[in-house]
């Protein structure tokens, strides 16, 4: 009984409190105040209101919502580095027996260590270093300046002036040491030397500080990278080609249609600025420098190399590169002596008909039909195409006798082959006759849809036939006797009775192999069709 008391009691308790809770929320009742005594919104949810369990809170308080978990540990500051304490005149039990400081063993100790240590010696006691022992906060372990002393920066600062300042007294020092021994020589010999010696003695202690040593300004592009070892390896120099403060190649024209760049590679082929004044450019494309000069001799050395190990001779270009250029420069004397050889032979034989009749005029300017227009830079404006380039996959390759590939052709929502218009991928190509084929079909077939059309648009009257009862045509010289159709239809019945019932059906089974019209109309009266809608009602 107790404790169902007791259960009833928090239960009326709690309907109390929801009770004051719609007071307060409906403004009849005052808003509860919490331990601070500040007044708590009404409509904040309770489990926002209400503390946690562990924290035994006796009433609604906000206090737990609140940053209430604070430290008087926790602080900004920084340990005071270097900072000493207490110097001792002599060791102390239990201190450093290297340095003699208490706060720490001969094991952590960083100073250097003593032939003797202090423990023995009793001389130059270290002092004891200051051993702070605070908590970081959240800000003061995440702040990167934490600790950092600007007067340290300025002793930096302080250095590098002071060692400028000694290098121009020495400076100065070496030129007044130079002028006095010149002042002091009394040699004819020396003394008659010319004024340029003298003043190339005088610039060697002039020093620019605006200026750069040469060493220096050729490294100006140097870039040092790790190439092939497990953990980086050896280090290669890379110069790049290019100035900083140059514009870069793909800043020059920002045209979408303009010359096509590489991301990947940094290579751009085509120039980027065609119509522009060659003496201005420093860029026009990476194709000029592949195509001229002694890079066009290298590729075709080898060309020279790998057709040359094709044939069997031993080789290589990267192996033996002096060799393979040795040979191929043999491989081009050889090749113009064969030439000489050979020409000399076939004049010899058909004599020379060059020397004897003048070309004809179009042959010797070298006239075409093909119109190339240029500019006034000599380059080709028109009549030159640019080659496109080309993927990975196969390109025009025609099957089937096909004289254009798949797709391209498109009609009605299909594609197909434009040599012969075949929307069937794989098919034989049929040429222009099963392009003529196809038209002729499609034109009858034009043809035979509006003759359908016009027999839609005006039916066709039939003339009135008289038909039979289960639609067939009767002829209009059909006479039926009616005696022998009754006669006929009392014969079917008979019949259907014995096929229902296989009881009256006899032994010797009787036909009669001619049938007469009224047979047939009676066996068409009598018959049951499936599609009747009334065959169900018949009996």
């Amino acid at each position: 009984m107790a404790t169902a008391s007791v259960s009833f009691k928090s239960r009326e308790d709690h309907r109390k409190q929801l009770e004051l809770e719609e007071a307060r929320k409906a403004g009849l009742a005052p808003a509860e105040v919490d331990e601070d005594g500040k007044e708590i919104n009404p409509h904040i949810p309770q489990y926002m209101s209400s503390a946690p369990w562990y924290l035994n809170a006796e009433r609604p308080s906000l206090k737990h919502q609140r940053k209430w978990k604070s430290d008087p540990n926790y602080t900004k500051s920084w340990y005071d580095r270097g900072a000493k304490i207490y110097q001792a005149d002599r060791y102390r039990k239990g201190a450093c027996e290297n340095c003699g400081a208490m706060t720490h063993d001969k094991k952590a100790c960083m100073d250097r260590p003593r032939k003797v240590g202090a423990k023995w010696t009793n001389l130059h006691i270290a002092p004891d270093e200051k051993i702070e022992t605070f908590e970081l906060d959240y800000d003061g372990k995440r702040d990167r300046w934490n600790g950092f002393d600007a007067s340290t920066y300025a002793r930096v600062v302080d250095q590098y002036m002071a060692r400028d300042e000694a290098r121009r007294k020495y400076l100065k020092e070496q030129q007044l040491n130079k002028l006095e021994k010149k002042n002091n020589k009394i040699d004819d010999e020396d003394g008659g030397r010319d004024d340029e010696d003298d003043d190339d003695d005088d610039d060697e202690f002039k020093v620019d500080e605006a200026k750069v040593d040469e060493s220096k300004q050729m490294d100006f592009a140097k870039v040092e990278k790790r190439v092939r070892t497990t953990g980086g390896g050896s280090t290669g120099t890379v110069r790049n080609l290019r100035i900083r403060e140059d514009t870069a190649k793909y800043l020059l024209n920002l045209d979408v249609n303009s010359a096509y760049y590489d991301p990947k590679t940094r290579s751009m082929r085509e120039d980027p600025v065609p119509d522009g004044d060659p003496n201005e450019k420093f860029y026009v494309g990476d194709n000029q420098n592949r195509l001229s000069g002694q890079a066009l001799d290298f590729k075709q050395l080898n060309i020279h190399a790998w057709e040359a190990f094709d044939k069997g001779q031993d080789i290589h270009m990267q192996a033996a590169p002096s060799q393979a250029e040795l040979l191929y420069k043999n491989f081009k004397i050889n090749k113009e002596k064969l030439k000489g050889r050979t020409k000399d032979t076939i004049m010899e034989k058909y004599g020379n008909a060059a020397s004897e009749e003048a070309l004809p005029r179009e042959l010797l300017l070298g006239q075409s039909e093909r119109e190339i227009e240029y500019d006034r830079a000599g380059r080709i404006i028109k009549g030159q195409e640019t080659s496109l380039p080309r993927s990975k996959y196969e390109e025009d390759v025609f099957i089937n006798n096909h004289t254009t590939v798949w797709g391209s052709w498109w009609k009605d929502h299909q594609w197909g082959y434009k040599c012969c218009k075949q929307t069937i991928r794989n098919s034989y190509c049929t040429g222009s006759a099963g392009i003529e084929a196809a038209e002729a079909a499609t034109e009858l077939m034009k043809a035979n849809l509006a003759r359908k059309e016009a027999s839609e648009d005006k039916p066709v009257q039939h003339e009135e036939k008289r038909l039979a009862t289960w639609g067939s045509e009767v002829p209009d010289d059909l006479v039926l006797d009616k005696k022998l159709l009754a006669e006929a239809l009392k014969k079917e019945n008979e019949r259907k009775k014995e096929e229902k019932d296989d009881r009256k059906r006899k032994y010797n089974v009787k036909w009669d192999a001619e049938v007469t019209v009224e047979d047939m109309e009676a066996y068409r009266m009598k018959k049951i069709h499936h599609d009747d809608p009334m065959k169900d009602f018949l009996h």
